[in-house]
This record gives C-alpha cells, sequence and structure tokens, in this order.
C-alpha cells in the first residue's frame, strides 16, 4: 500500500466522514502531515489518528474532495472497480442497454463517488469532463477502465475538459481524443434521434439531464401550438412534435427563429 500526506481533523469533525460526506472542509483540519499539491492523494484521519477516507488534495474552501472511505492504492483496478460499478448500478435501472435511448451519464461526480469528474456516453463514444486536477490526472486509468468495460462497442473517448479545468485551476489545455476520433453522431433518445457533435457542442454534446423534462413537455404537447425560446438543440421542439404538437416555432441561442412545422 502506498504512503500518501496524511490530513488530520479537528476534535469532532469527522462525523460527517463517517456518514460518508465527500467534501472536507478547511475549518475540519488540525494538522497537515506533509506538502501536498493541488490535485495530489491524500488520506484524512480523524484527531485520534483513526483512518476515515481518501481524496484529492485542493486549494481551496473544500480542502479534499474524497473517492473512497477504505484504504486503496488508487490503481487501475481500483478506478475500475468503480467504474464497474456505476455501469452496472445504471444496467439493473434499464439505462444501459435500453433500446430506445443510447445517451445518458455513466459517471455523475460524487453521486458515484467520482467528485470532479464526469462521464457523458453517446451511442459508441464517452465524453469525459473533468473538474479537479486530481482527476484529470487519472485519465489513462479512465481510458482504460472505459475500454475494458465496453470493448469493441466503444469507438472513441473524448476529453472535452479544457473550459472547466481552465476556470476552476487555470490550465491551459487543449479537448483532444484520447482514444478513437469520432466527433459526431446521431444518437436517439426515447425514440427520437438527435445528431450530437461533442466537439463544438456546448457541455459534453448534449443536455442529458432534461430528459424527463422533455418527456414532460410532451405529455402536455399533443394538439398544441408550441413556443421553444432559446432552445440550442431544439431537443424540445422535436419532443413536442412527435407527441403530435400541430405547430412548433424555435429560436436558438444565436435568436434565429427555426419553425417546425
Amino acid at each position: 500500500m502506498k504512503n500518501y500526506v496524511k490530513i488530520i481533523l479537528q476534535p469532532k469533525k469527522d462525523r460527517s466522514l463517517r456518514l460518508f460526506h465527500p467534501w472536507v472542509f478547511s475549518g475540519a483540519i488540525a494538522k497537515v502531515d506533509g506538502d501536498p499539491k493541488e490535485g495530489d492523494i491524500v488520506e484524512v484521519y480523524s484527531h485520534e489518528n483513526e483512518y476515515m477516507a481518501t481524496g484529492h488534495f485542493h486549494n481551496g474552501s473544500i480542502k479534499v474532495r474524497l473517492f473512497s472511505f477504505t484504504k486503496t492504492d488508487c490503481s487501475e483496478e481500483f478506478w475500475y472497480s468503480k467504474f464497474k460499478k456505476a455501469y452496472d448500478n445504471r444496467e439493473r435501472l434499464g439505462i444501459i442497454g435500453n433500446t430506445k435511448t443510447n445517451i445518458y451519464r455513466l459517471i455523475h461526480a460524487e453521486g458515484d463517488g467520482m467528485p470532479g469528474l464526469i462521464i457523458d456516453i453517446y451511442g459508441s463514444v464517452a465524453v469525459i469532463q473533468t473538474h479537479t486536477v486530481g482527476m484529470h490526472e487519472q485519465k489513462e486509468h479512465f481510458v482504460s477502465a472505459l475500454k475494458k468495460i465496453y470493448g469493441t462497442t466503444l469507438e472513441a473517448i473524448y476529453d472535452k475538459s479544457a473550459e472547466t479545468m481552465s476556470k476552476q485551476n487555470s490550465l491551459i489545455m487543449e479537448n483532444s481524443f484520447l482514444y478513437g476520433s469520432q466527433s459526431e453522431s446521431e444518437v436517439f433518445e426515447n425514440d427520437i434521434k438527435f445528431y450530437v457533435n461533442w466537439v463544438e457542442g456546448q457541455k459534453t454534446g448534449f443536455f442529458i439531464d432534461q430528459r424527463e423534462n422533455r418527456q414532460l413537455l410532451a405529455n402536455y404537447s399533443k394538439g398544441k401550438r408550441v413556443l421553444n425560446t432559446f432552445s440550442y438543440s431544439g431537443g424540445f421542439s422535436m419532443y413536442a412534435l412527435a407527441a403530435g404538437a400541430t405547430e412548433v416555432h424555435s429560436v436558438d441561442s444565436s435568436k434565429k427563429p427555426v419553425n417546425f412545422l
């Protein structure tokens, strides 16, 4: 097992970690046993020197973002196990292997025990977006895990972290393909087809988190005239049309009207 810098907590500041909260704030720290740099892996201990968790060190009010509550060497196998757990959870929920939808979020930061990491799947392509130096430095493990889990069905992995990393850490970098080179694809959500370009599009390419809201709009659209303002990709418009709207008017981000009749 590797030796990591120890973060010692103030007395009675370990309760949140015992409840598996993923953050350690600066005010909870009594002592840093070493000189960790931004993104370094550190271990957190109670004031009584009891191991509590492992995470990435940060220069900010949130000093440590935790990704494990058991001792770990943070090996490739460790990261693979976390990815596989996230994959299996979504498979059980019917998100993976869904014949009507092949767009979904595989890794949702703290929700999957990996603060600072987002990975969205668009059919045969994975788009990675890191928000912390620590997660960015583990990219090679993420690529390995994705290829191992998806096998030949995975055609490309795109790192779209330049903007998020520059905002959080003032790092200058460029987005790039970590595997393959597919920059766009026709994918589907609830049997509605979308053309997604993760290289030029916002976020990771599409607003996946609005899937349920798009479906909700569809429930009220039959026989209606619909105005979709600030439509970006026209997702809500497509759902309204598919649900039987008689007329749909959209305005994209450039304020140009787009009509769907």
